[in-house]
């Protein structure tokens, strides 16, 4: 879903890849103008990543990796290592709220990023960093990656089974969760500035991020020395029934959370004295009694197939079928309504994309694909009063 919610607020955003262009697209989704500016050549390097591309898109703009984090966008190329490219910076600072990056820690200082450098522009501009590992300290120069801090804060160790190697979770979600702080964080800047009149840096990390998102893991051991490990079957550590288990037709994942639940799963599966059975009675009880509860259950569930339990739980027992991707995406719950946003790309075709999960009373406004590289060069720099003989000379010098 594509609001209004930010309608006026210009954002330039100096980013790559997954994490920056994740948040930014957030501020798209919700009105916000968004100026991907990218060096001019090759540009953002995920415009090349693959697996998959469109043929009937633009060739810059064929990568369905980079369609799904810059959709709505305009694209500005600038060399920003160049005296006249941070120049063209500072005069679109001047009618900017924001500008946002996704580079190494001592990168945006030397680009001339900061508040420092853009606030004689514009006093209320905020500069929105995201990082590695922040732009201080003794990692500010060293690159971070997702899969990075999934590894060294423990997020391989929590994840998949016991027996088996340390694991990643599927997707980058440390990247994303990443862009979505970093979006908060200038949006909050922004609300910032326009009462006081004073802009200012704002910064994330993606330490930080996996650090936080750790959350009651990493509270449990830091006030009772309790170490998280990885559970058969994607188990809570402490909460039972909760985990996955056999169905006449593959796997169904039940989550009952609260002691109320406990009994309603008894009788819905045609057990009701479990229900009542002193051993079972408590959480602590059925932790205690895991393994043979597991067992128990797997018995009783594979009498039927998911879709039939998932009937027969209803609204009453917190239970969702266990899909691979393929099923998921195909699935009605994904597909009716508008969840998936059909954009016309001009040639018959459609680009299917993920809507926001925002949903507001609010004007919707369609959705449009990715820029291609610098497709809006021309545009942005001729608002600022340069004329088509100066995008010539700026393009000589490479500069645009």
């Amino acid at each position: 879903m594509r609001t209004n919610l930010l309608s006026g607020v210009r954002v330039l955003a100096v980013e790559q890849y997954g994490a920056a262009p994740f948040g930014t697209q957030l501020l798209g989704h919700l009105g916000a103008e968004v100026i991907k500016i990218e060096q001019p050549g090759d540009g953002d390097v995920s415009r090349s990543v693959g697996p998959l591309f469109r043929d009937d898109l633009p060739e810059t703009a064929r990568s369905v990796f980079f369609q799904g984090l810059n959709g709505g966008k305009k694209s500005l190329t600038l060399n920003l290592a160049h005296d006249k490219g941070r120049q063209i910076l500072s005069e679109l600072a001047a009618s900017a709220d924001a500008v946002v990056s996704n580079l190494r820690g001592d990168v945006p200082g030397r680009l001339g990023l900061t508040f420092d450098r853009l606030r004689a522009a514009n006093p209320r501009i905020v500069c929105g960093h995201l990082t590695g590992y922040g732009r201080t300290g003794e990692r500010a120069a060293r690159p971070g990656y997702d899969y990075l801090m999934q590894a060294e804060l423990g997020y391989f160790d929590l994840t998949g089974e016991p027996d088996g190697p340390p694991s990643r979770m599927g997707v980058s979600m440390i990247d994303l969760t990443g862009g979505v702080v970093l979006a908060l964080a200038t949006v909050s800047g922004i609300l910032r500035a326009r009462a006081t009149g004073v802009g200012g840096d704002v910064d994330v990390s993606l330490f930080d991020v996996a650090l936080f998102s750790l959350n009651y893991p990493a509270h449990w051991y830091l006030n009772g020395g309790l170490r998280t490990s990885r559970l058969p079957r994607s188990a809570h550590p402490s909460l039972t029934p909760c985990q996955s288990y056999r169905t006449a037709d593959g796997w169904i994942y039940l989550m009952c959370n609260k002691e109320k639940f406990w009994p309603l799963l008894c009788a819905r599966i045609g057990r009701p004295e479990w229900g009542e059975e002193p051993r079972f009675r408590t959480f602590a009880d059925r932790l205690a009694a895991r393994d043979e509860l597991t067992g128990l259950l797997d018995g009783e569930l594979s009498r039927h197939t998911t879709a039939e339990w998932l009937a027969v739980f209803g609204d009453a027992v917190p239970a969702a079928p266990i899909l691979t991707l393929t099923e998921a995406m195909d699935s009605p719950m994904v597909l009716d309504g508008d969840r998936v946003e059909r954009i016309d790309v001009g040639t018959g075709d459609v680009l299917r994309m993920i809507a926001a999960p925002i949903r507001t009373d609010g004007p919707a406004r369609p959705p449009t694909c990715a820029p291609t590289l610098g497709e809006h060069t021309g545009e942005v720099l001729t608002a600022l009063g340069r004329t088509a003989a100066d995008l010539d000379e700026l393009r000589a010098l490479g500069v645009i």
